[in-house]
């Protein structure tokens, strides 16, 4: 398994992980459906991008039944911390307080959610003393 700073997942791969993430494995034309539902896509791209997936040690593959069946070799939450990383560098120059109103002021959240933020919030503050 990639450690997280050797993760280099292009938008194409993040598509296809999450797909996995939520089944936990599936055939190449499992996720070539599943792709087809949100954008049109060619099948034989689709298995030529999850062999490079396998080759990136990005996914695994259980060689022993006629289909393949691939489950991802990530784990979702530390290909979310790396992107986060990356985000907040790039985007908010590592100001937490600026991603965080933007993401409150540009999507929906549910009362549970905010609830969750104020309990993270003071959390921090006691944290901080």
């Amino acid at each position: 398994m990639p450690k997280q700073d050797d993760l280099h997942i292009t938008e194409a791969e993040l598509e296809i992980l999450q797909i996995l993430w939520n089944k936990g494995n599936a055939t190449v034309k499992e996720v070539h459906e599943t792709l087809n539902k949100k954008r049109e896509a060619v099948y034989t791209t689709t298995l030529k991008q999850m062999q490079v997936m396998l080759e990136k040690k990005l996914l695994m593959r259980d060689d022993e039944k006629r289909q393949h069946i691939y489950q991802p070799a990530v784990q979702q939450e530390k290909v979310q911390k790396k992107f986060m990383d990356k985000l907040m560098d790039t985007f908010f120059k590592g100001n937490a307080g600026n991603l965080v109103m933007q993401a409150l002021s540009n999507y929906k959240t549910s009362p549970e959610e905010l609830e969750l933020i104020k309990k993270m919030i003071d959390n921090a503050k006691k944290s901080k003393k």
